[in-house]
């Protein structure tokens, strides 16, 4: 199977300019929990979350409207194509631990992303084996180690 078949093609995403307010914003509206942040050409530069805006405001003590995406979002990006085996998606979500993986063109534009509910969904419409769904969540949603290096 493809991740063609299960991703998730609507999405909202925001600028690496854009304020914590206005994605935090977008977060609320559209009730989603991460957006794709693109730079000026379009092209994915990072990804940002509700935790990251969470963090961001306690530690910089700032209004989300003083603090840019681009200083918060991650920008280690784990991505995936649309042609790309189910089964290879899976695997750099769990090496990861990410439970939303954005869907990326040649040009490395959004096309969707690809999370743990498409999962679900496939293998409640019988696309994917339940069990994986099971073992895939228990794996992603597990306890990092906690560096003690500052």
């Amino acid at each position: 199977m493809k991740t063609e078949q299960l991703f998730h093609r609507d999405v909202t995403s925001c600028t690496d300019r854009d304020s914590l307010e206005h994605a935090a914003t977008l977060l609320w509206r559209y009730d989603i929990g991460c957006l794709p942040v693109t730079g000026d050409d379009g092209r994915l530069v990072g990804m940002i979350t509700d935790r990251d805006i969470a963090i961001a405001a306690f530690l910089q003590g700032a209004p989300l409207r003083g603090i840019v995406v681009g200083s918060v979002m991650s920008r280690e990006l784990v991505t995936c194509r649309p042609d790309d085996d189910i089964h290879a998606v899976i695997s750099r979500m769990l090496a990861r631990q990410v439970r939303r993986l954005p869907v990326i063109d040649g040009d490395g534009r959004i096309l969707g992303i690809i999370s743990l509910n498409d999962l679900a969904r496939g293998a409640t419409s019988g696309q994917l084996p339940t069990v994986d769904i099971a073992g895939i969540l228990v794996a992603i949603s597990a306890p990092r180690p906690i560096s003690t290096a500052a």
